[in-house]
């Protein structure tokens, strides 16, 4: 895994969601590594819709879908897997009702001991941040680049870096080997044209020298 690591936002707009995000998948062919649905507000029949919806689109260009928290919704709808908060279940547990095919990643914030039980305890990935300011999640603390060089001697996992992701701020840190860039504004909050979106999708996956379509 690695590359751009796709997250939607809180948009109610089914037709919106879905147009934009096939537009970052269409520009992003081999360079996006996941894409994952969060959103925080939706009630469970826009939830289960949307999210039904983006797996059809991801199936379509080949990424591996994955939803935020809602291990049942993964299960009920066979997403390739679970996104984990720090105060969702524990991957052990959700290893143990996923089984072993199943992607499932760890939010371990600025902990890099969080990181190393989440992966003891069978996370596929590990999420550090955020580095940055955000417009989406607020964070009450920094993420230090450091972090990246201490996680390289214990981290055998791939590793995503989070937080007011832009490709420009973002470069330090996959020098630093992050395996891929979580970004949510950087792509829906474009001017949601194709080629603004398709912009920021190649800006991202130059990062990885990731070829792209044209």
């Amino acid at each position: 895994m690695q590359g751009l690591y796709l997250v939607t936002p809180n948009w109610d707009d089914t037709d919106q969601l879905l147009a934009v995000t096939e537009q970052a998948l269409q520009a992003g062919k081999g360079s996006i590594a996941l894409l994952q649905y969060r959103h925080k507000d939706a009630g469970p029949a826009r939830r289960r819709a949307q999210a039904a919806a983006l797996l059809a689109l991801c199936r379509r260009y080949g990424v591996p879908f994955i939803v935020n928290d809602f291990v049942d919704l993964c299960q009920e709808i066979g997403a390739d897997g679970v996104h984990l908060g720090g105060t969702d279940a524990g991957v052990a547990a959700v290893r143990a009702q996923l089984g072993a095919d199943k992607i499932i990643g760890a939010s371990c914030y600025g902990d890099l001991a969080l990181a190393v039980a989440a992966q003891n305890d069978g996370a596929s990935y590990v999420a550090f941040g955020g580095f940055y300011p955000s417009l989406v999640k607020k964070y009450d603390f920094v993420t230090r680049p450091e972090l990246l060089d201490q996680a390289r001697a214990v981290i055998r996992v791939p590793t995503v870096v989070i937080g007011g992701m832009t490709p420009q701020n973002a470069a330090p840190l996959v020098a630093r080997g992050a395996d891929m860039v979580a970004a949510i504004t950087s792509v829906y909050r474009t001017e949601n044209q194709a080629d603004s979106v398709a912009r920021a999708v190649h800006a991202f996956a130059a990062l990885f020298s990731r070829p792209v379509a044209g």
